[in-house]
């Protein structure tokens, strides 16, 4: 039998999934609760599950609430309940031990997998936040190969005189580390700094930093 409790400020909301679920034989809703804080008082009177929880509470955030209860509580699965499909909202949850996110106009028989799932300590995502997170990654990877492209390719001595710049080599000392000459480390700094788009050695070292250039 899956314990399960509800977290969520809507109490239309919670009859109606305690309603919903009545009818399941392998499940029962044990305790349901509106805001943060009661969310530990039950835990600490009841063994529970799974709790359904709802990003947004009162008094303490459903993100806090999951931190919390993965902490203190880390056999009880989260399964996360939003009315928003933001990838901000999914990532923040399940970074902080929620199993599964799920939109609350999902239908019965997904609601119904989606406990026995997490119940399980599996992941479960309804299709729409699926979508959502394959979109919020997409995203995040054409924004660090768009960063990768403004920067121009450097050649090995290129980076070689670099490295020796932010480590706070003066002109000659990198030239008689290379053995190069002093003219030839001379242009390979003008070049960096056009290439990079700064104007002194303080820009090479910032940018260098920033981009991870010596990684």
């Amino acid at each position: 039998m899956i314990k399960l409790l509800i977290a969520d400020d809507h109490e239309m909301f919670v009859d109606g999934i305690t309603s919903i679920l009545s009818t399941e034989t392998d499940m029962r809703v044990v305790a349901s609760c509106f805001d943060g804080p009661s969310v530990f008082r039950i835990l600490y009177n009841q063994k529970i599950d799974v709790i359904l929880l709802d990003v947004n509470l009162p008094r303490m955030s459903g993100i806090d609430v999951a931190k919390r209860i993965t902490k203190e509580h880390p056999n009880v699965k989260i399964l996360a309940l939003s009315m928003y499909n933001e990838h901000s909202y999914v990532k923040e949850i399940t970074k902080h031990g929620a199993l599964g996110y799920i939109l609350k106009n999902t239908g019965k028989k997904e609601l119904i997998r989606a406990i026995r799932t997490v119940s399980k300590g599996e992941k479960y995502f309804s299709e729409a936040v699926m979508n959502t997170i394959v979109n919020g990654m997409l995203h995040k990877k054409n924004q660090r190969k768009m960063g990768s492209m403004l920067i121009p390719k450097l050649s090995r001595r290129e980076k070689e005189v670099l490295d020796l710049v932010v480590k706070e080599f003066t002109n000659q000392e990198i030239a008689d580390k290379l053995i190069i000459g002093l003219k030839t480390v001379e242009s390979h700094r003008r070049s960096l700094m056009s290439k990079l788009g700064v104007r002194n050695t303080a820009g090479l070292v910032r940018i260098t930093l920033e981009k991870g250039l010596l990684d």
